[in-house]
């Protein structure tokens, strides 16, 4: 293994990972009225309508595949009763539609950036970075599943071995460097440009992942009464009370 392979697959990571917890500290404790999505919403709804959907539902499929792929090991799912061939479809078919949604849904959220005056002035240049990395790591992602699994380029390569085994190993520190430096260099490219991501987070609108409003859905009723029309139900307001018809007033 040469020192490049050493500097990308054990330091860089390292690096990047310690970058994404300490800037999101630094940004928490130093720019909390800027801990926001910078919504546009007000200045342009009939494409954010469809684009905001398809890229956040589609993102988060991505992510929990990730989770399964990279978290879970093989030996887990096989123990579960899961073969190989059924992984891979599941897979394929859900990652497939993931993917397309969440880079369709991107691409709307990026021409409605570009071409929606308002929002393209609101637009920051952190927000054309994250974009930018964003892209490629969504493009490479789709590029190693259709040339991995469908295509078969690159021959046999089951990253289940090789790349969620060195990803895990980082968190469990005691990293396996030589088994990413052995990966096709499609998922070297993903990785590395994932890290990235993982570097650049802090400091880019993303750091509302981790703002979701988890406690919104234990948050107690709020009780709405509506005012009644009846004579009576409200205190008097002197020259301002509704006559009633069916009383006679007689001057004495």
């Amino acid at each position: 293994m040469t020192a490049v392979d050493t500097i990308l697959w054990l330091v860089y990571p390292y690096v990047c990972l310690a970058v994404f917890v300490m800037g999101h500290v630094w940004r928490y404790r130093y720019d909390k009225f800027g801990w926001t999505t910078r919504s546009s919403q007000l200045y342009e709804s009939r494409l954010l309508r469809w684009a905001s959907p398809m890229f956040h539902f589609g993102i988060l499929a991505v992510f929990f595949g990730h989770v399964m792929g990279l978290g879970i090991p093989k030996s887990w799912t096989e123990a579960a009763g899961m073969s190989e061939a059924l992984y891979h479809f599941l897979a394929i078919s859900i990652g497939a539609v993931a993917g397309v949604a969440t880079i369709v849904g991107m691409a709307l959220l990026i021409y409605r950036r570009r071409t929606t005056g308002p929002v393209f002035s609101a637009t920051t240049r952190m927000d054309k970075a994250m974009y930018l990395v964003l892209a490629i790591v969504i493009t490479l992602g789709m590029w190693n599943t259709i040339a991995g699994s469908i295509l078969n380029i690159g021959g046999d390569y089951d990253y289940r071995d090789g790349v969620s085994v060195w990803f895990r190993s980082i968190f469990y520190l005691s990293p396996q460097p030589e088994l990413m430096a052995a990966a096709p260099l499609g998922f070297q490219l993903h990785a590395v440009a994932a890290f990235s991501l993982f570097a650049l987070w802090p400091f880019t609108r993303l750091v509302h992942v981790f703002s979701v409003p988890v406690w919104y859905l234990g948050r107690p009723y709020i009780v709405y009464r509506s005012r009644s029309d009846r004579l009576g139900a409200r205190g008097s307001r002197p020259g301002w009370e509704r006559a009633d018809p069916r009383r006679v007033f007689t001057r004495r």
